[in-house]
């Protein structure tokens, strides 16, 4: 084979590969290039975007022998020897890199636009990213970085007690943009051999494992030492890592296969020694319920998982009271997480140790989960998070990793699997689609009397977070407001489907769609405005929840509301004014949701642990347990220990997640981290602000500056005293003095009627949406969407504004057009995701009304921001058309159909 020779980012390359071997396979194999990223390997993530003389391709469908005698740029090209390129630094400036996994193609893209036109409009800019998908960021900061790439201003480091509040760049920034960041498919060992998983193509079936032949190794349930089952919750690991002799979800695994990675990638699934035996499944909840329903899992008295329930008060004296009643049923469907890096990691057996690099929000159970498989103590497994490109609940359950700790453990190698993107999505947990029927009343003025719903929600297979779903939903369900009397109930129920598990709100997105619409309904029944409908009835400090929970603080809905009304009323105004003189097919709407959500674990104990250290030669680490996913957990926890032991932020470094280096955080879920782990690590950086303290006998108020080998401590200005490091013995980690923080918020379990405080605090926040609707094809744009949030404190504003604006964006793409069908949406061309040009103008606001459990004040956003968007949507949607959206999403043919059939 000769060897193909083209230039790469400068420098001439030379290599031996198929003419047809996918360009990005041959830069990030071959050459080492692994800044170009692989999501889909189907062109339509746009991750592995590069230059091919000057012009953006994807990699991934571009074969090595077109890149022959050509010029390659990949985004390891765009930095200019040790400083960014103008646009990179511009990302950087505008947080534009949250997970970073996009972040490549992304500049790729913009670099190919801005070599042809050095200042693009907004418009030019959407036309030119169009084909990268992001599914963090929202769009709206990497359309802002290009369209400032000559900006001037630098990035600014906070001043010394000022990190909290100030708009610090990422500490994990800049090597998502220069190439260098090490995801789960990243720096995996040479020696690695691959595994690849063999799944059901039935939703249920029977199957029997034959005499496999070749040169790979096979793996079954009989080879693991250990238990085979994975779950959420101690008693519920009810999941297997490999299926014995039934499968319950179409892309169970049945097998795995090991070996050299050529080998086990060209062997076709048809020719395996497998026989399978489909039966009968049960799909959806009617299914699940109905009498002689098939049992999903054997030995269960039925198909139903778990049941929920909140009530307070009398409900039917709330009902008897009321003046106005509003009433309806609402569906959801599956949607899938969308996460741009897939499944991805590597396992290696150290001895009586496994050591594992993957891709994931929850190191700690993960670690929990591998022991268990193997049969083994949770000390000897060694989870090393990786970049994690995209979570959002869907890297909570295991995935590759117990499957590739058995097969290195079983044949002590190396044993790497990153999943193809059907697999992925195939596989994995998504949001649990639900069947709500509500009720709620008001008096005639407004003021609210009671609420009753139920909520049967699919939970698939097997349980995974289907528990928390089902307590979460009856809690929530009355939405953010003070109800007097309230009768919740929620089901989780198992079907043929796939394990539905977390997605960004563990069900509230989807009770917050019921409550919404039928509080719009009330406001219009009782002849009042909706946006003051809600102002009137916002629960406020000082009020009882649905679970009797009086509010102490940090209760900030009704600041979020007035902060909307000037442009509420604006909008409104100019959308009827529209509508009354529009002749065409184009109607205008705007509408408002709310929304609540309790911040951390349910009625449950929620801890996290965090650490910080100064070694010999006066480097401070903070060891955070907190996985990034891109929400920002390393910069904010960076900030937030910087001001509690009142030191410089830029003088840290950090460790993220490592289970043998970092104490346990907890998940990277439940909007926790900001809240949880954040005070943990204010704790930890005053305690060891104490030590240093008393170390040097000096007061509160004494400034202290770190240096080579010393800490210099000043006392009232004058007095100076000086700790030399290299006299003290270091720890275990090799620091000579260190800090450390707990806590745990605290709750209280929930009696039989849900009665209790569940949370230690609460989100809130409001959004309205402008829309425009035509009539004749049921299409819907969204114009604009301006969301207030109450986080309590923003320890770093442009954070936030990131959060908001990718939960706006995935809460658009529930509204109107993720629906996720087994066996034929598992691709990101038949899946539909928000894309740059579906992004409208958003705008956030920040409310900060304090926690005072928070650190500083702050309280969690990654949930909250998706949770409203949906309903201020479909409340747009009423206004625009008279029509009520009963079933997410509202996809052009059923909106056309309701509009047709005149459904209100």
């Amino acid at each position: 084979m000769s060897a193909l020779r083209f230039s790469v980012n400068g420098r001439d390359v030379a290599v031996a590969a198929a003419p047809v071997t996918r360009l990005s396979s041959v830069l990030r194999d071959e050459l080492g290039l692994t800044g170009t990223k692989v999501g889909c390997d189907a062109g339509d993530c746009g991750a592995c975007t590069v230059l091919l003389d000057g012009e953006q391709v994807c990699a991934c469908l571009t074969p090595v022998a077109q890149a022959a005698g050509r010029s390659v740029t990949t985004v390891e090209g765009l930095a200019e020897g040790a400083q960014l390129s103008d646009l990179q630094a511009s990302f950087h400036r505008h947080g534009a890199a949250q997970c970073g996994i996009c972040s490549p193609g992304m500049l790729m893209a913009a670099q190919s636009l801005l070599d042809r036109n050095p200042s693009p409009n907004e418009a030019e800019v959407m036309d030119a990213l169009g084909g990268v998908l992001c599914r963090c960021t929202g769009y709206r900061k990497i359309i802002a970085a290009v369209l400032d790439v000559a900006g001037d201003d630098p990035v600014q480091s906070p001043q010394i007690g000022a990190a909290v509040g100030a708009r610090m760049a990422k500490v994990d920034g800049i090597q998502k943009l220069i190439g260098t960041e090490l995801f789960g498919a990243d720096a995996v060992p040479e020696d690695a051999l691959w595994l690849r998983v063999i799944r059901s193509p039935h939703d249920r079936a029977r199957f029997i494992l034959g005499d496999f032949q070749g040169e790979f190794s096979v793996l079954s349930s009989a080879d693991i030492p250990g238990v085979n089952a994975f779950g959420i919750y101690p008693t519920g690991k009810d999941q297997p890592v490999l299926a014995e002799g039934e499968v319950r979800f179409r892309g169970e695994a049945v097998a795995a296969l090991v070996g050299e990675r050529h080998i086990i990638e060209a062997i076709h699934e048809e020719d395996l020694p497998i026989e399978w035996r489909p039966l009968d499944p049960v799909i959806g909840v009617e299914a699940a319920m109905a009498g002689g329903a098939p049992l999903v899992q054997e030995g269960k008295p039925g198909n139903i998982l778990i049941r929920g329930l909140v009530a307070k008060g009398d409900v039917e004296a709330g009902f008897a009271a009321a003046d106005f009643i509003a009433e309806g049923n609402f569906e959801t469907r599956f949607v899938e997480h969308a996460y741009i890096e897939p499944e991805a990691g590597w396992a290696r057996r150290m001895g009586d140790r496994m050591e594992i690099a993957i891709s994931t929000q929850t190191p700690y159970m993960d670690r929990e989960s591998v022991a268990y498989v193997l049969g083994i103590e949770n000390e000897q497994v060694r989870i090393m998070p990786t970049a994690c490109g995209g979570g959002f609940g869907g890297k909570l359950d295991v995935a590759v990793q117990p499957l590739i700790a058995l097969a290195a453990w079983l044949l002590d190698r190396p044993v790497a699997c990153v999943y193809s993107r059907p697999e992925s999505m195939a596989s994995t947990t998504k949001r649990h689609p639900s069947r709500i029927t509500a009720r709620a009343a008001c008096d005639k003025a407004g003021k609210l009397t009671a609420f009753a719903s139920h909520g049967d929600f699919d939970t698939g297979a097997y349980a995974s977070w289907g528990p928390t779903v089902a307590d979460r939903v009856p809690i929530h369900a009355t939405g953010p407001y003070f109800v007097p009397h309230v009768k919740n109930s929620s089901t989780a129920l198992h079907t043929n489907g796939p394990p539905a598990g977390a997605f960004r709100g563990f069900g509230v997105p989807q009770c917050a769609i019921a409550h919404e619409a039928l509080y719009d309904e009330l406001a219009e029944i009782a002849a009042m405005d909706p946006l003051e409908f809600r102002i009137v009835n916002a629960i406020a400090a000082g009020q009882a929840t649905a679970t009797g929970q009086v509010l102490e603080a940090s209760a900030g809905l009704g600041q979020c509301l007035e902060a909307l009304r000037p442009a509420w009323r604006a909008a409104r105004h100019q959308a009827d004014e529209f509508n009354s003189q529009a002749d065409g097919a184009v109607r205008h709407g705007v509408g408002i949701g709310c929304m609540w959500y309790g911040c951390g674990n349910t009625a449950m104990s929620n801890p996290s642990v965090m650490r910080v250290g100064i070694d010999r030669a006066g480097s401070l680490t903070l060891y955070n347990g907190a996985v990034d996913m891109g929400q920002g957990p390393n910069t904010i926890m960076v900030q937030i220990c910087a001001d509690a032991l009142g030191v410089d932020a830029d003088s840290f470094q950090y460790v993220m997640g490592d289970t043998d280096l970092t104490a346990d955080a907890g998940k990277s879920s439940a909007s926790r981290q900001t809240f949880v782990s954040g005070r943990a690590t204010l704790l930890a950086g005053a305690d060891l602000r104490a030590k240093i303290l008393r170390f040097a006998n000096a007061g509160d108020e004494a400034e202290i500056t770190i240096g080579d080998g010393f800490i210099s401590v000043c006392d009232d200005g004058d007095l100076e005293r000086h700790i030399d490091l290299g006299a003290m013995e270091p720890d275990e980690h090799g620091d000579m003095l260190s800090g450390e923080g707990t806590f745990d918020p605290p709750t209280t379990a929930l009696d039989e009627n849900g009665q209790g405080a569940p949370y230690a605090t609460y989100g809130f926040a409001a959004q309205m949406a402008e829309v425009e609707v035509d009539m004749d094809l049921g299409t819907v744009r969204v114009v604009r969407i301006i969301a207030a949030h109450d986080v309590g404190k923003a320890i770093n504003p442009t954070q936030v504004e990131g959060q908001v604006e990718g939960g706006v964006a995935q809460g658009l793409g529930m509204a109107l057009m993720e629906e996720y069908v087994p066996g034929r949406s598992e691709n990101l061309h038949d899946y539909l995701i928000p894309t740059i040009g579906d992004i409208p103008v958003i705008e956030t606001i920040q409310i900060e009304d304090p926690e005072p459990l928070g650190p500083y004040g702050a309280k969690g956003i990654g949930e909250p921001a998706l949770i409203p968007t949906a309903p201020a949507i479909f409340g747009a949607i009423h206004h625009a058309t008279g029509v009520r959206v009963r079933v997410a999403p509202a996809t052009p043919d059923r909106l056309r159909a309701a509009i047709l059939a005149g459904t209100s």
